[in-house]
């Protein structure tokens, strides 16, 4: 979902032409390209640390970013949620969890995008709310429902009134509702940890404690 006024709102949904049917997928843009921004910056500062660099700065540089670099993509590259007919699979900056839609209790925006799921709560790393878009979304509507003569917004309008968020939001939830009754949306959630992430960031904290310990 995008807005016209903030590169931080989720990307619109995408399909996916290698599935059976179409797969929506929400990510953010503004994480997206921070995250690239950070990374460019961690590889001209690091590099330059690790060429020029004397005595154990080329090792903590090296330890540095083996450390920082996975955080940077969990949290800013990783994030994505795809809804397709059977599940919603949401992958969050460490944990991917695939939720058939018969398990999904619920899914809101409040302050963040959460989904209700087997007795658990999740969030939606990668429909960020946004309280401002909020406000410029009920700014619009109200707008639009002074300027229509009848007294109501009319639906070619109301479309452009809700925050990217939000929409996002009720997609899902329609999602939700339509396809729980599917054979194939029955199961219970599954949870699969990130380690390819995990365990470079841990190893590179251990290589910095150890290099500043013998310091």
């Amino acid at each position: 979902m995008t807005s016209p006024d903030d590169s931080s709102a989720p990307r619109p949904p995408e399909n996916t032409p290698d599935k059976g049917y179409a797969e929506r997928c929400y990510r953010s843009a503004a994480g997206i390209g921070g995250g690239v921004l950070l990374l460019l910056i961690g590889a001209w500062l690091g590099g330059d640390a690790i060429v020029r660099g004397a005595g154990r700065t080329p090792w903590l540089t090296l330890a540095a970013l083996l450390c920082g670099v996975p955080l940077v993509i969990a949290f800013t590259l990783r994030p994505a949620v795809w809804a397709g007919e059977d599940a919603l699979r949401v992958r969050n900056p460490f944990r991917t969890i695939t939720l058939p839609w018969a398990s999904v209790a619920g899914v809101r925006a409040g302050y963040s995008s959460e989904v209700l799921a087997g007795g658990a709560k999740y969030q939606l790393w990668a429909i960020p709310v946004s309280l401002r878009q909020r406000k410029s979304a009920a700014r619009r509507q109200a707008r639009a429902a002074s300027e229509d003569l009848t007294g109501t917004v009319s639906v070619g309008v109301s479309g452009f009134t809700r925050a990217p968020a939000d929409q996002a939001i009720d997609d899902l939830r329609e999602l939700a509702e339509r396809n729980a009754s599917r054979p194939e949306a029955q199961g219970e959630p599954e949870v699969r940890w990130a380690f390819e992430l995990i365990v470079p960031s841990v190893v590179g904290l251990v290589l910095l404690v150890v290099l500043f310990a013998v310091a």
